[in-house]
């Protein structure tokens, strides 16, 4: 017995030892060839500009083309399924935000992805505030008086949507939660025809990316009351975050870079450092501050700890809303 007990003893040493050589040389060579880096939504959008900001400076980072491919439809299901089949050897790589990958399973019945346990987090990338803004008729003129507002008349407002289950779907309803109070949801299939009618006085309400909604404040097509995020945003500094009103009030839409599950430890550290550098550049603020983005500077191991939380969080309230795109 002893005999048999050294001998899977050494056959374990072994295995480790290998194991830890695989991992050193995967960090030592990687990447070995051209790095796919997929994004769930459509070209154009946020998330997709996000990732070919990064990966125009990453790839010379690393020796290697990067190919940005977009897998949209189904909220991001595609997408997250189509990395499910992809090799854990850090050359495909999926850049996505928040509401594609941690409310979406929330909303859709067999999304047929796990976001926690599909993926390795590797690092934050940028963050797109979201604006509460209305008709310029709309009687409340400021924060104050609309949640006044909505607060004593239940069910008397409504707001415009791109979709059930979107963020200016469920921060909406996360607010009203908040206050007590409902709002009536009215959902179009996108943000082009909701805020179409959102400008014509049709439907007062909308809660709408930075970028979506920038122009319009500015032309004074709408008027902006709040802004989501936890603090107030250097590009519109007369407007007040909703924390002011109700403290700790925080829903925004963010972008991260992750690996399929079981990438090798080295190569995400590798490519964390990569995008570290990558964010420290001013130039890159620059250019995210163009888009109406902010930086997301968050590590690997934050990340993993903010999804797990928000993931909880955007569940309950889901659960609230009724949220089911089916």
């Amino acid at each position: 017995m002893k005999k048999v007990f050294r001998a899977l003893v050494r056959t374990a040493l072994a295995v480790g030892l290998t194991t830890g050589m695989l991992s050193v040389h995967a960090a030592t060579d990687y990447p070995t060839g051209p790095i796919q880096v997929v994004t769930p939504t459509a070209a154009g959008g946020g998330t997709d500009i996000v990732a070919r900001l990064i990966t125009e400076r990453l790839g010379p980072m690393l020796g290697q083309p990067i190919v940005v491919s977009n897998k949209p439809g189904a909220g991001g299901a595609i997408g997250n399924q189509f990395m499910r089949r992809e090799k854990n050897d850090g050359h495909s790589l999926f850049v996505t935000a928040n509401s594609n990958q941690l409310i979406l399973p929330w909303v859709m019945t067999n999304a047929g992805f796990d976001p926690i346990e599909d993926y390795e987090p590797i690092a934050g990338l940028g963050v797109v505030p979201y604006v509460l803004a209305v008709h310029p008729s709309f009687e409340a003129k400021n924060l104050k008086e609309f949640l006044q507002l909505i607060k004593e008349n239940p069910g008397q407002y409504y707001y415009a949507s791109a979709g059930i289950g979107t963020l200016n779907h469920l921060i909406p309803e996360m607010l009203a939660s908040e206050l007590g109070t409902k709002m009536e949801h009215v959902p179009y299939r996108g943000v082009a025809p909701a805020m179409t009618d959102v400008l014509g006085g049709r439907i007062p309400v909308l809660f709408g990316s930075l970028s979506s909604v920038l122009e319009n404040i500015r032309a004074g097509k709408l008027r902006a009351l709040a802004v989501s995020g936890d603090s107030r945003l250097d590009i519109l500094p007369d407007v007040p975050a909703i924390a002011e009103e109700i403290p700790g009030f925080r829903a925004e839409m963010w972008v991260a870079l992750y690996a399929p599950a079981g990438t090798p430890a080295p190569v995400i550290e590798k490519l964390e450092g990569a995008v570290r550098t990558i964010l420290d550049d001013p130039a890159v603020e620059e250019r995210f501050k163009q888009q109406g983005m902010t930086l997301m500077k968050v590590g690997s191991k934050e990340l993993a700890e903010l999804q797990v939380e928000e993931y909880r969080r955007w569940g309950e309230v889901v659960k609230k809303s009724g949220a089911n795109a089916k």
